[in-house]
């Protein structure tokens, strides 16, 4: 295949994008990102008040966006879900998985009841909703699913064991899917972003009561080359990549948004 350069390779007119847990946070950056580039929203949230509030962001934001109630770990939910989008919308032609949760508790403290629910949504979320779109993909021709992945895939710390471990498990989904269906024409990658000023990161960025910085956001601040939190809006455009044509010999490939944490052993002590 010869062909030129184009900007309109990054285009996503035309198409359908679904963004699981999409009411606000990263989930609704990369869905309004998308929505800039032209593709039609659809986004889910497990219940209706959070629905209302992505809707009532969607339309402040000027995006028509759809939206649903379903718990995505309810794969018969799920199933009816993307059949109702399929019904009333049109084919999903990209799926990214990003709800997701984080319990910070020491590994010994952690019930195994709350190890299997990080799990359970972290992880065979992505498995349940990637199987329940991949079928029309594959009558469509193509298809592009994009997992929110984390560095914490590659990297262990203090009271997160289980989602490490799901992160972990989500890294190796997302290169099984792209083996196992590329030949179809389907990507699948990986976003892993780094730390995110989002509200599951809100608390390690407090003030302290005397007004100093909370001793994690430094340390982050410290092992950070970028010197700063990442913010939602630092994953748009790497989103519109893998959802795009421009990624179309892309496939089984984890996207590190970290501002460089991963590259980086830190700075050495001065003599």
């Amino acid at each position: 295949m010869n062909q030129q350069f184009s900007l309109d390779q990054f285009s996503l007119k035309g198409k359908i994008a679904l963004v699981t847990g999409a009411s606000y946070g990263i989930g609704f950056a990369i869905a309004s990102a998308y929505a800039k580039a032209g593709a039609t929203i659809v986004f889910n949230d497990i219940n209706q008040e959070l629905v209302d509030r992505g809707m009532a962001a969607y339309k402040a934001a000027g995006i028509n966006a759809h939206g649903y109630v379903c718990d995505v770990t309810d794969e018969d939910g799920i199933q009816a879900m993307v059949a109702q989008i399929e019904s009333e919308v049109g084919i999903i032609d990209i799926l990214v998985n990003n709800a997701g949760i984080i319990r910070r508790v020491p590994m010994i403290e952690m019930t195994a009841a709350q190890f299997r629910q990080v799990i359970d949504i972290d992880l065979n979320a992505p498995f349940i909703v990637s199987k329940a779109v991949i079928p029309s993909m594959i009558k469509k021709g193509h298809g592009k699913i994009i997992n929110i992945c984390s560095m914490m895939s590659e990297l262990g710390r203090e009271t997160v064991s289980a989602y490490a471990a799901a992160k972990g498990g989500l890294k190796m989904l997302t290169k099984n899917i792209a083996s196992e269906y590329g030949e179809a024409n389907i990507q699948c990658n990986g976003i892993g972003p780094g730390y995110i000023a989002t509200p599951q990161t809100a608390p390690l960025r407090e003030l302290q009561k005397d007004g100093s910085r909370h001793p994690f956001d430094q340390f982050i601040i410290a092992k950070t080359p970028a010197a700063r939190w990442g913010e939602a809006e630092d994953l748009m455009g790497p989103a519109v990549f893998l959802a795009s044509d421009a990624s179309n010999f892309v496939n089984g490939h984890i996207l590190y948004v970290d501002g460089g944490i991963l590259a980086y052993i830190g700075k050495q002590p001065e003599a």
